[in-house]
This record gives C-alpha cells, sequence and structure tokens, in this order.
C-alpha cells in the first residue's frame, strides 16, 4: 500500500509539472500585472527624476551664478556629493536585502519612511541662508545638504527600483511596467524641468539682458550703474525662485510617494523569497560584480550615463556663454524633455520587435549627430530645436533600455546561482551607483577644468580658453564616452535566443518549487 501510494503521488507530481509547464507556455498561469498597478508604480518613480534632473540641469549654473561661488568649490561638492551618494548605495542596498518582511512589505517601508526626510534635504539643498556668506560656510552648507538629501533618495531609490522584480506577472508583464515606468519618469523629468526652468529661466534671461547693457561700452555710465542694480535686485528674485521651485517639488515627491503606497503591494517572484539574506556585504558584493552580464551591463551603462550626464550638466552654460542661447536654454531644455518622454513608446514598440541589445544601439547612436550640430552651430533658434528633439529621443533611449535589461541579468544570476536568494536590492543599488558615480565624475571634472581655465563666477564674458573648454566638454569629450559605452554594450552577452532559455528555466524553477511546497504541507 505504501508504495502505490508513493507511484500514485509521483504520478501526480509529474502530471503537476507537464501541466504547470503548459500553462506556462501559454502564458495563462501566471495572472498580469493590473493596469492600475503599473500606474501607481510608475508614479513612484517621478520623484527621483524630478529632483536629480534638476539638479543636474541647474544645479552647476545656481553654485555658480547665483551662490556666486568659486568654481573649485562647486567642483568639490559637485564631484564628493556624487562619490557620497554613489558610495551610501551598495550599504543601503545592502541594508535593505537584510532588512525583514513587515505588513506592509520589506521594501515599501523604506520608500516611505525616507521620504519625509527627503523632502526637507531637498528644499534646504536650494535654499541660501545670508545674502553674503563666507565661501567656508557656503561650501559646509551646499555640500551638507546635498549629501543629507542624496542619501534619503537612495533610501527612496534603492528599494523602489527593486520592486520591479516584485510586481507579479510575467517577464513581458514586467517590461511593459518597466516600460510605464520610464514614461512617467520622462514625463516627471519635463515636468521638473518645467516648474524649475519657467520659475527660475526668467531671471536668468534678464540677467542675460541686464549683462548685455553692461557690455555695450557706448552705455552712459548712468546707465551702466542701473544694470548693475538690475543685476542685483535680479539676483535676490532668482534665489527666491529656485527656493520656490524647490518647495513645489517637494510637494510632489510626498504626492507620488503616497499614490505608490496606496496602490502597490509587493508580489513574491521566483526563486525569491523577500526573505533577510544570511551572507555578509563583501560576499553578496563579490557574487554581484563577479556575474558577467551585470559587469558588462553595467560599464556600458556608466560610460553612456557619463556622455549624457556631462553634455546635461554643461548645457546651460553653453547655450549661455558659448552659443549666445542663453535666454532660451530653458526653451531648449522642454523641448529635449518633451521629445523624451513623446519617444518611450517608439523604442518600447521597437524593443519588442528587434530585441534590447539592437534597440539600445540605434538609440544611443541617434545622440552624436545632435551633439556634433549643435556645438558647430552658433545662435540658431530653429537648428537648435530640431536637434534638442534628436538628442531627446536619444535620451529616452538611455532611460527605457537599460533599466528594461536589468530585470533579464537578475534572472540570469538567479537561475545560475538558485540557492543564492534575495539579493535584488544590491544588483539594483549597485547600478544606481555606478550611474550616481558617473554623472558626479562628469559634472565635478567638467567644473574643474572650468575652474582651472579661468572661468569667473558671475562674470559677463569670458576668456576664449573658457568658451572653447564649454564646447570640448559639450561634445566631443561625450561623444568619446559614449562610443566606447556602445562598444561595451556589443559585448553584453544576453541576446533575445538567451532571454527566453533564461525565462524558461525560471518558469521550471517555479513550478518545481511551488510543487515541493505543496508536498512539504501534505
Amino acid at each position: 500500500m505504501a508504495d502505490n501510494s508513493g507511484n500514485i503521488l509521483d504520478n501526480q507530481t509529474d502530471e503537476n509539472i507537464v501541466c504547470a509547464t503548459e500553462n506556462d507556455n501559454n502564458q495563462t498561469k501566471t495572472p498580469g500585472i493590473p493596469l492600475s498597478r503599473k500606474l501607481c508604480y510608475a508614479i513612484g518613480g517621478m520623484p527621483y527624476q524630478m529632483t536629480s534632473n534638476a539638479k543636474g540641469f541647474f544645479m552647476q549654473i545656481f553654485l555658480l551664478d547665483v551662490v556666486k561661488m568659486g568654481a573649485f568649490s562647486a567642483s568639490i561638492i559637485l564631484f564628493l556629493g556624487r562619490a557620497w551618494d554613489a558610495i551610501t548605495d551598495p550599504l543601503i542596498g545592502y541594508t535593505v536585502s537584510k532588512s525583514g518582511r513587515t505588513r506592509m512589505g520589506k521594501l515599501i517601508p523604506w520608500i516611505v519612511f525616507s521620504m519625509p526626510f527627503g523632502v526637507l534635504s531637498y528644499i534646504m539643498l536650494w535654499y541660501t541662508p545670508q545674502d553674503t556668506m563666507s565661501p567656508a560656510f557656503s561650501f559646509c552648507w551646499f555640500f551638507t545638504w546635498c549629501c543629507l538629501f542624496d542619501t534619503f533618495m537612495s533610501c527612496y531609490h534603492v528599494p523602489y527600483s527593486s520592486l520591479n522584480m516584485f510586481l507579479g506577472g510575467s517577464e513581458r508583464d514586467r517590461d511593459s511596467a518597466t516600460g510605464y515606468r520610464m514614461g512617467m519618469e520622462m514625463f516627471a523629468t519635463l515636468a521638473g524641468a518645467t516648474i524649475q526652468g519657467q520659475i527660475v529661466g526668467v531671471y536668468h534671461a534678464r540677467r542675460s539682458q541686464a549683462c548685455s547693457l553692461q557690455n555695450e561700452t557706448e552705455v552712459p555710465a548712468g546707465n551702466l550703474t542701473v544694470s548693475l542694480d538690475d543685476i542685483s535686485e535680479t539676483l535676490q528674485n532668482t534665489r527666491r525662485a529656485y527656493l520656490t521651485a524647490a518647495l513645489v517639488l517637494g510637494m510632489l515627491y510626498l504626492l507620488c510617494c503616497l499614490v505608490l503606497f496606496i496602490g502597490v503591494k509587493e508580489q513574491l517572484a521566483p526563486l525569491s523569497k523577500l526573505d533577510r539574506i544570511n551572507m555578509s556585504y563583501l560576499t553578496g558584493m563579490k557574487m554581484v560584480v563577479c556575474h558577467i552580464p551585470y559587469v558588462r551591463l553595467v560599464f556600458g551603462f556608466l560610460f553612456a550615463s557619463l556622455a549624457f550626464q556631462m553634455a546635461q550638466g554643461n548645457f546651460a552654460l553653453f547655450c549661455t556663454h558659448a552659443a549666445d542661447m542663453g535666454a532660451y536654454f530653458q526653451h531648449l531644455v522642454l523641448i529635449l524633455l518633451t521629445a523624451a518622454t513623446l519617444s518611450i513608446p517608439l523604442w518600447q514598440t521597437l524593443l519588442v520587435k528587434l530585441g534590447k541589445k539592437t534597440t539600445i544601439f540605434i538609440g544611443l547612436s541617434s545622440y552624436i549627430p545632435a551633439l556634433i550640430v549643435i556645438s558647430i552651430v552658433r545662435s540658431n533658434l530653429p537648428v537648435f530645436i530640431i536637434m534638442s528633439v534628436l538628442a531627446g529621443t536619444s535620451l529616452s533611449a538611455l532611460y527605457l533600455l537599460p533599466w528594461s535589461m536589468l530585470p533579464d541579468v537578475v534572472d540570469d544570476f538567479k537561475v545560475k546561482n538558485p540557492s543564492c536568494q534575495d539579493l535584488e536590492p544590491l544588483f539594483y543599488s549597485c547600478y544606481v551607483f555606478f550611474n550616481k558615480f558617473g554623472g558626479g565624475m562628469s559634472v565635478g571634472v567638467s567644473t574643474l577644468v572650468l575652474h582651472f581655465v579661468g572661468y569667473k563666477p558671475g562674470a559677463c564674458r569670458h576668456n576664449p580658453e573658457v568658451i572653447y573648454s564649454l564646447r570640448m566638454l559639450f561634445a566631443p569629450v561625450p561623444i568619446c564616452l559614449l562610443l566606447v559605452g556602445i562598444v561595451i554594450f556589443y559585448f553584453y552577452p544576453i541576446n533575445e535566443e538567451r532571454r527566453l532559455q533564461i525565462q524558461k528555466a525560471l518558469r521550471k524553477a517555479g513550478t518545481e518549487n511551488g510543487i515541493k511546497e505543496e508536498e512539504l504541507s501534505l
């Protein structure tokens, strides 16, 4: 009787495996991700993009021309702030992995409880406490708030990005959720730049006009005095405008976090139980950085991100001082980001039809002609608009494709290392680490170069070495970095065939684990 029962149980188990496999192949077993959950998840990614891109486009010119900080001190803040941010990401990722599950989940509590501190530190980052500050006090103030904001934003963004693996549904549903997320994040980038640009851009335009009056040698002395008074008044208004923009973005930060908390619940994934990990930090990091597909994806993303962020960080200064487009740069930023937002569906469609690896080659390559034309042409608004559209289209590919490829790499690791579970926060935190480190390197090095060539904060005119450096930092250097990134992506090993094999292995592993758990319950 015992043997017959065992045979019956084995036969039932085999039948269950066959049926489960057939259901997986027909994509009928795993329920899809509801549209409401995708949208709430996507909205949760808006705060990071709104604030980080506002910093990327405006922090350099804010420190140099509004706070009147020296270029060397500004470069230290921008570089060390990003370096601190990058270093904390893996540590926060490990801490999140070590944390246990609560009734709210494992990842969402980190997102919710870090939000108030992130909002406060972002507002203080754009607040100038005194009209005139000593260089030491000014440096300490902005460096402290920069590090605090980046730390709290890491506590928000690392678990948020890891949440992509725990939304439920199939791999195709997860890619769809990533598409919704990137579309919403590009919209957030546009919204943040619109809010920041429209509030502060008018004062930058007035300052450019005042500088134009001051630079006219035929202007009488009386008019010159008025011009200097106008510059001082405009500076005060500009500082208040930056703080107003920070308050608005801070409120949006809070609302987006609330939507995420209400609309998203964590779901278990194959070979992941959202439990505490038992390995040490160094052991976990070693396993992550030794995974070859992950390393190649990360370094390709690093160099591509370096290229885009270097061009982005110098765009305002380039338009203002090298291209005579200072009165229009905030409008060009809006055009670029609008094009990026609208082109997300295009890249999502190409991703499905051509594959992720082919699509990223097309997307990144289209950025090169845009940089070349913008760096050559001077004072030609229609050409700048057309090239900004092309650059924005390429920017959306950088946002969508690497983040869509990262879950495939994590799945590949899980298939090859089934005994190592719940390392998703480490994977995502290291990914964010290299992105932020690249941003800090690009902006910090750019500002340091401007210091050595004689950039004068607040000056209306600059020497030819400054103009030449801005042109080099805006186009030739980013193009070289981008080409390196494209070459690394060429050696990325997960193509469409390999991706399908990974998903098949994951479905099989998930089915077997489900049957084992059912047997244990019996």
